[in-house]
């Protein structure tokens, strides 16, 4: 079995992507999701969350995302500590999801891989890109986000030019190459 990362920007089109190969039988761990989940009803991160954020961190039981995303996208040391207390919690989620799996590839979708570390993890890693213009407009019609909020979580993240470095499986999501003959070129390659 072969742990694939699937990674791409805000509003690259990892999801879409995700779907796709859930669609072809090929498990996908969200890792985005699940961490969302994780973070309302793990007792341990809610407690550190709370020591390190203050008891705003969470309402009506549930994480105060906009409170937290407020003082994180600030705070570039506060967010690298929210990072340590969350993504150790995950990533132990994802080993016991893949303990459970019986496909050849299993996927792991996940916004910042690379800015963690996190994709030495993996045998391979497949980058989904899209030009910024295109993630923007996507982002703030999902969302219903101001282009400026979109462009202040963009930069905070790594560039594309940053990632294709550390892997040569990309996938060009700009509307103007065929998503599917891409994943299916991937899949063989990975398969192989």
């Amino acid at each position: 079995m072969k742990k694939i990362g699937l990674t791409g920007g805000i509003g690259s089109g990892k999801t879409t992507i995700a779907h796709m190969l859930e669609a072809m039988s090929y498990p996908v761990y969200y890792s985005d999701l699940r961490s969302k989940e994780l973070c309302d009803h793990n007792e341990g991160i809610r407690s550190q969350l709370i020591s390190l954020c203050g008891n705003k961190a969470y309402e009506d039981g549930q994480l105060n995302r906009p409170y937290l995303s407020e003082c994180i996208f600030s705070n570039p040391e506060l967010r690298l500590k929210v990072n340590e207390i969350i993504h150790p919690v995950v990533r132990k989620d994802f080993e016991d999801w893949t303990l459970k799996q019986t496909s050849p590839l299993i996927f792991n979708e996940a916004a910042i891989l690379f800015e963690t570390g996190a994709y030495q993890q993996f045998d391979a890693v497949v980058l989904v890109c899209a030009p910024t213009s295109q993630r923007i407009e996507r982002v703030m019609f999902r969302d219903l986000s101001t282009k400026s909020s979109v462009e202040q979580r963009i930069q905070s993240q790594w560039t594309d030019e940053q990632k294709r470095t550390l892997t040569d499986l990309c996938i060009e999501n700009d509307g103007s190459h065929p998503l599917l003959i891409q994943v299916e070129d991937i899949l063989q390659r990975l398969l192989a």
